[in-house]
């Protein structure tokens, strides 16, 4: 047997000084109508966590941020935050912003590394709640929920709780400690969880209904789909969620070559593509491996936040744009190189559409081959589940509700398609709407 994936080298996120925590904590303004504040959708006190910063209060630091976001050791290391709330800082015209993201991985890591007990579970109500799905929205709602004194169960379909954080995203962005480190903080105030169970196959929602006064449908989405194209029964073909989850749990992913194709151009396709090149070049002793992006579409459709797609391009990776595969070739039965087809886009009533050029075929030798076009909707898991959904994405009211009574739902399984990736800040605050809406609905509120 193969040895296990070694460490995937330096991480992403450089820790800052002690000098550089204090100069950018005191550079912040505490403005009264704080942007930042706003432009984060749980809207973490910004102002107040880095005043405390400055001030020496790690401990209160961490607890102003998780107490808005449950998912805030995470949000520290994978969120957009030139897009949010460093985006929205009023130094971001004249000057640098401030380093708020870097700031709230100083505070929240300070409080994980010295076991900080950050909450306490509230007075107990009498009251259940089903949980279903352990990543950061179902975490979120159990979170809140015990806070106001709910019994939880969380039911989780895999061995460990934290969902995409922790299978999900490279370890040199997001460290599995991390993920598990906010999954115990929900375990610690008294949610009980069931691992190994898939609520739909191996429960029936009535029986969660006929147990618990509400459910939160947090299930998320499935893996990657097929591309649908010849050859992808070959050996060396991956589905970029499996790739990722191997290699983040350190296990042998087999000979990966020295040319890498991964297919699609949203995050989790540049997490595939900066994981594969870093283990390939471990592989060779440090040689170089081709490892290329390949999308059927332009640069500006990308869905990948701009801040991984300058990540992998100071790693190496290439991109080739404008280019669908039409078929995988083998030899073998293993991959030997894809055939690609030149595309344009067309605009109709309907959007853009990339449309293969007649013609334009071409062929690529390549030793792997990562699909990352998104993932699969569980339209039969809320079939069954009596769920109403349109293709896979649960309809909800305003309050989260779904169509059946006391049902309720969060996280990626009501993201809507679009052509950006669901966020998980805004996992997390779904997960906080859906238990301030399950508390009015068990305390008899409208």
């Amino acid at each position: 047997m193969a040895a296990p994936v070694p460490s995937l080298g330096e991480p992403f996120h450089r820790p800052l000084t002690h000098l550089e925590v204090k100069l950018e904590a005191n550079r912040c303004l505490y403005c009264y109508d704080a942007p930042c504040m706003n432009a984060c959708p749980t809207h973490i006190d910004v102002a107040s966590f880095i005043a405390k910063i400055a001030a020496g209060n790690l401990a209160g630091s961490a607890r102003v941020i998780m107490d808005a976001n449950p998912m805030g050791a995470s949000c520290a290391r994978v969120c957009p935050t030139d897009q949010l709330c460093e985006g929205a800082c009023v130094y971001r015209k004249d000057d640098t912003p401030i380093r708020i993201g870097d700031l709230q991985r100083y505070a929240v890591d300070a409080a994980m590394r010295d076991g900080t007990r950050l909450f306490e579970a509230g007075a107990p109500t009498g009251h259940t709640v089903a949980i279903v799905g352990g990543g950061p929205a179902g975490l979120s709602a159990a979170r809140d929920l015990r806070r106001m004194g709910h019994a939880v169960t969380i039911f989780e379909a895999r061995e460990m709780l934290g969902g995409l954080n922790t299978y999900g995203i490279v370890p040199f962005r997001l460290p599995i400690e991390t993920a598990l480190w906010e999954a115990e903080q929900v375990v610690e105030l008294g949610a009980e969880v069931r691992t190994n169970v898939r609520v739909g196959r191996d429960l029936a929602m009535d029986a969660l209904l006929a147990e618990y006064d509400a459910v939160v449908l947090a299930c998320g989405m499935g893996g990657v789909p097929q591309i649908g194209i010849p050859g992808e029964d070959l050996a060396g073909v991956w589905d970029a969620l499996e790739f990722i989850e191997q290699a983040k749990l350190g296990r042998d992913v087999g000979a990966l070559g020295s040319r890498i194709a991964v297919i699609g151009a949203g995050n989790t396709a540049i997490d595939a593509l900066t994981c594969s090149r870093r283990i390939a070049r471990q592989a060779s002793g440090g040689g170089e491996a081709r490892v290329t992006m390949y999308y059927r579409r332009g640069e500006r459709q990308m869905s990948a936040y701009g801040f991984e797609y300058d990540f992998a391009k100071q790693e190496g990776i290439e991109f080739r744009f404008f280019c669908a595969p039409a078929r995988i070739l083998g030899e073998g039965g293993r991959v030997k190189a894809i055939e690609f087809v030149r595309t344009r886009l067309e605009t109709s009533e309907g959007g853009e559409a990339a449309v293969p050029v007649s013609g334009t075929e071409f062929v690529e030798p390549i030793d792997t081959v990562v699909r990352a076009i998104g993932q699969s909707r569980l339209v039969e898991t809320f079939d069954r589940l009596g769920i109403a959904h349109d293709g896979g994405v649960v309809r909800v009211d305003e309050s989260l509700q779904t169509t059946r009574p006391g049902v309720y739902a969060a996280g990626d399984c009501i993201f809507a398609k679009g052509t950006r990736e669901a966020m998980v800040v805004e996992a997390a605050e779904q997960g906080k709407r859906a238990a301030r809406s399950i508390d009015t609905y068990l305390r008899g509120g409208a």
